[in-house]
C-alpha cells in the first residue's frame, strides 16, 4: 500500500465554515453525521456578535484585547464584555465537540480567519483598520500566530484522537494585495500591501499551527503562488470563479502539478437534485483542461460547498454537505470520466 501524501482521506468532502442556527451541539451533530470523513468545527454566525469569522478570530488573539464599537470590532485597551461573550461562544463549541466527537480518530478541520482579512476589518483603536499601520499589522499577525497555535492545542486536548487541519480564511487578500480596501469614508482605499509582506504574514500563522494548513479564498483571482509560496498544504476556492484564461490556468497547473491540495467549492449552498453529479464534473474538466494525472485527482481534491451555509436553511445546509460527499465518491470512482 502506498504511503497517504495528504493530511486528509481520498475522495473526502468537508464544509466550508458557517452553518445556519444557533445551537452548536445540533449543528456538530450534522457535520459529524454528513461528513465522515472530514468533519469541521463549524461557525454559527446566527448567534450574533463574536459568533461570525471576524469576531471569532478576533477572539483568539493573545494579549490585544478587541471590543465592538459603532457595530465594528476594533482593538481596545483592555479585555471587556465583548471579548468574553466571544471567548465564551467558542468555549461553549469546544464543550458540544467533546460530547459529539467523543471517540473519534480522524482529520478534523478548524477554522479561523488569516492575518490580511483580519487587518482588513479589524480597526485600531484610533479609527481605520489595523491594515493602515505595518507595524500593527507584524503585531497583528503574531497574536494570531499564538492564538491559532493555542486553538489547535486545545481542539486537540478535546478530541485526543483527531488530526487537527487548520483553514485559514481569507476572503480579503486579493483585495488587500491590490489596494481595494476601502477606507471608513469609503472615499479612500488603503496602500497594497506588498506580496512579500502578505506571504511572510500567511507563513508566520500557517507554520504556527503546527498542524497541516489550507488557505480559503472566496474571490476570484486567488493568489496561488503566494498562497503556494507561504506553506499552504491546500487551497480552498470557489470553482465558479477559478480562471479559464491560459495565465490563470498556468498557475493553477503548476501550483496543483506540484502536489498542492485543492478544496474545491462545486456544490452550490442551495444545491439541488443532480448537484453532485455537476459538481463532479466540473471538477473532472478543471483537471482535465490542466492536463493533471486524472489517478491523483481523488487524493488531491476535496469536495465543499461554494461557500458558508449560513444563508440556507437547515434542510438545504443538510442537502449541500451531502451532495458534496456524493459528488467525491463519484469523483473517486470516475476520476477520468470527462
Amino acid at each position: 500500500m502506498s504511503e497517504q501524501r495528504y493530511p486528509w482521506p481520498a475522495g473526502a468532502a468537508t464544509g466550508v465554515g458557517s452553518l445556519p442556527g444557533t445551537d452548536p451541539g445540533e449543528a456538530l451533530r450534522v457535520v459529524f453525521g454528513e461528513l465522515p470523513d472530514l468533519p469541521y468545527l463549524p461557525e454559527l454566525p446566527d448567534r450574533g456578535p463574536g459568533a461570525e469569522l471576524l469576531g471569532r478570530t478576533a477572539g483568539l488573539l493573545v494579549e490585544l484585547p478587541v471590543e465592538l464599537y459603532a457595530a465594528r470590532w476594533r482593538l481596545a485597551a483592555r479585555p471587556g464584555r465583548d471579548l468574553r461573550r466571544t471567548r465564551d461562544l467558542l468555549e461553549r463549541d469546544l464543550d458540544e465537540l467533546v460530547e459529539v466527537a467523543d471517540g473519534y480518530t480522524g482529520v478534523l478541520k478548524v477554522a479561523a480567519g488569516g492575518p490580511l482579512t483580519l487587518a482588513a476589518g479589524l480597526e485600531l483603536p484610533s479609527g481605520g483598520a489595523v491594515l493602515a499601520d505595518p507595524g500593527a499589522v507584524r503585531d497583528l499577525t503574531t497574536s494570531l500566530a499564538e492564538g491559532i497555535a493555542a486553538h489547535v492545542a486545545a481542539v486537540s486536548a478535546r478530541v485526543p484522537g483527531a488530526s487537527v487541519l487548520v483553514q485559514l480564511d481569507e476572503p480579503s487578500l486579493p483585495a488587500v494585495l491590490a489596494g481595494r480596501v476601502r477606507t471608513a469614508s469609503g472615499l479612500g482605499t488603503y496602500r497594497p500591501v506588498p506580496v512579500g509582506d502578505a506571504t511572510e504574514s500567511l507563513r508566520t500563522v500557517l507554520s504556527a499551527a503546527g498542524v497541516p494548513a489550507l488557505v480559503h479564498c472566496c474571490a476570484a483571482d486567488v493568489p496561488v503562488g503566494l498562497l503556494r509560496a507561504a506553506g499552504a498544504v491546500a487551497v480552498a476556492v470557489d470553482t465558479a470563479l477559478l480562471p479559464g484564461d491560459p495565465a490563470g490556468l498556468d498557475a493553477w497547473g503548476e501550483a496543483l502539478d506540484a502536489g498542492l491540495g485543492l478544496f474545491a467549492g462545486a456544490v452550490p449552498a442551495t444545491a439541488s437534485r443532480g448537484a453532485d453529479a455537476a459538481a463532479a464534473d466540473a471538477v473532472r474538466d478543471f483537471w482535465h483542461r490542466l492536463g493533471l494525472s486524472p489517478a491523483q485527482l481523488p487524493e488531491q481534491v476535496v469536495l465543499t460547498q461554494a461557500c458558508g451555509l449560513v444563508g440556507a436553511g437547515p434542510e438545504q445546509a443538510r442537502a449541500a454537505l451531502r451532495y458534496a460527499v456524493d459528488a467525491a465518491r463519484r469523483v473517486a470512482d470516475e476520476p477520468d470520466r470527462t
